[in-house]
């Protein structure tokens, strides 16, 4: 298990679709404790692949550090599809650990239903609402190779141009590791 260095805004890879899963190998089981490590380390409460430089398609959440969820299992979601999406939508603040400093509203469906493959290859469904249904698309999003600039109107995304910027520059004081210059 490793800390990985967490891709920001300006790597290619962000932009990248991720690549399906064939099989949960002992590779595949590392890239998880990785992402694991990674995402607590810069405490987060979810991380896609590729904001550790992995194209698979596998996110993790882990939401036992918010208030009301301490009783959150960790999750793995490999090759996931959101089947379904409410058409009861909320606009909340959200925040990303390959956007450091930066938080934007994004408009997200309530409730969600997405089938996914855990870590021993079963096919599973879940519902959720909230924070957990927020969580998850926006690291579905990940996967699709979009992210918060590409969620919001674009006087927001004007607003944001100058911190986008910043980060693309790794002109930004964190305090976990992310990647080199990538340009």
């Amino acid at each position: 298990m490793s800390i990985i260095p967490i891709t920001v805004y300006g790597d290619k890879i962000l932009k990248q679709k991720a690549k399906s899963v064939s099989a949960v190998t002992d590779e595949t089981i590392e890239k998880i404790k990785n992402m694991f490590d990674s995402m607590r380390n810069a405490q987060g409460i979810g991380l896609a692949a590729n904001q550790i430089g992995y194209r698979d398609s596998i996110f993790v959440v882990d939401l036992k550090g918010v208030e009301r969820y301490e009783k959150f299992k960790p999750i793995v979601l490999i090759n996931p599809e959101i089947v379904l999406q409410s058409e009861e939508k909320v606009t909340l603040e959200e925040g990303c650990l390959s956007l450091p400093t930066i938080r934007a509203n994004v408009e997200r469906a309530e409730k969600i239903k997405v089938r996914y493959i855990d870590t021993d290859e079963k096919e599973c469904e879940i519902e959720a609402d909230d924070l957990f249904a927020r969580v998850i698309l926006h690291e579905y999003d990940h996967l699709l190779g979009k992210m918060i600039p590409d969620r919001v109107n674009d006087k927001i995304k004007k607003e944001l141009q100058q911190n986008l910027l910043n980060i693309t520059n790794r002109e930004i004081e964190i305090d976990y590791p992310i990647t080199e210059d990538q340009s």
